[in-house]
């Protein structure tokens, strides 16, 4: 692997990434649309399982970013979060000036409140654990839940994939000569409802909700749909696709209230066992996702899957980070390199 490499910097010394196992394909991304080689560092196991880390490049007075969702797929979110402190522990060690933890998706934050005696609140565990490895900061892309910012001493950046995705929406209309007026963005819960909205804002298009009810003890769960969506394209918006059955139920629906398309869009494509094979059974036309995940053996799988990458604005926010230049207008506007 390439030597780290010295870029303009401001108060954190020169620049250097690194990378885990987790995603190696979105880190080489990230680093070629930096124009900057990815670090050189050994990231296996002893025969006994334990993480090994080597780092083979000085990191002293530098600003060091190491890439690494905790996701699943591969070794899976636990193996790729012990990797990750093992890694920022090694850094840190080597004297560097600061460290980001760049976590495309941060795992466990679906874990961020106790739901009832006695469980966790693991999103708070992870942030901790962060902290005590060497984290100065952590860069992330939709956090399932926004207080997550606050379980932390240091900065949590939570970036905006959506308008990648809204801009990719934006093309199929085009290419289907469709309207504002002929589209709705769906939430497919009550929970989705303000990102739904803000999706529905850059489409400029109208919003509809799946609201889900008990009426009564003991009676099944009725599901309401607000708004109208008749002979309409619908998108539904989500932050996470996992088992893919809320989505899919959510698809099956509008078809059956008169929709003329259903399509998906989410940020980050989980898509555990049987998510592709319920896309692939649905009324839904097209899930749209990012690769915050390594996804190449479902997209082959699932043929309505269609991924784009956030390596450019992942990379544009690293080197804004190191630059010290603000992030606040990547949330609405995503510039002409990303």
């Amino acid at each position: 692997m390439a030597a780290g490499v010295t870029t303009p910097s401001m108060n954190h010394g020169p620049l250097r990434l690194f990378s885990g196992n987790a995603h190696p394909q979105l880190a080489r991304a990230i680093a070629a649309q930096m124009g900057v080689p990815l670090g050189n560092a050994t990231v296996n196991r002893f025969p006994c399982g334990e993480v090994n880390v080597v780092i083979h490049e000085s990191v002293r007075d530098c600003d060091v970013f190491v890439i690494q969702p905790t996701c699943n797929g591969g070794a899976g979110p636990q193996e790729h979060l012990a990797e990750l402190l093992i890694m920022l522990d090694a850094i840190r060690r080597g004297a560097s000036n600061r460290v980001t933890a760049v976590m495309p998706i941060f795992g466990y934050a679906r874990q961020n409140n106790k739901e009832q005696s006695r469980s966790p609140i693991t999103a708070r565990l992870v942030t901790d654990l962060l902290q005590v490895a060497g984290a100065n900061r952590v860069l992330t892309l939709e956090l399932h839940a926004s207080q997550i910012q606050g379980f932390a001493a240091y900065p949590i950046d939570n970036m905006y994939a959506l308008p990648l995705l809204a801009r990719e929406i934006e093309s199929i209309m085009a290419a289907r000569g469709l309207a504002e007026e002929d589209i709705v963005v769906v939430s497919p819960d009550v929970g989705g409802a303000k990102r739904a909205s803000a999706f529905a804002k850059k489409l400029c298009a109208p919003l509809a909700i799946f609201s889900r009810q008990r009426r009564r003890p003991n009676e099944a769960t009725e599901v309401d749909l607000v708004g109208e969506v008749a002979g309409k394209t619908c998108i539904i918006v989500d932050d996470i696709v996992d088992t893919c059955e809320t989505l899919c139920v959510a698809a099956d629906k509008l078809r059956a209230r008169g929709a003329s398309a259903a399509i998906g869009v989410a940020v980050h494509g989980i898509l555990s066992d049987p998510g592709c094979e319920r896309i692939a059974a649905s009324e839904i036309e097209l899930v749209i996702v990012t690769d915050t995940i390594p996804l190449e053996d479902k997209a082959a799988r699932c043929k309505k899957l269609r991924v784009i990458s956030v390596a450019p604005l992942l990379a544009t926010a690293i080197e804004r980070i190191h630059t010290s230049e603000s992030l606040s207008e990547l949330f609405e506007k995503l510039p002409p390199n990303v």
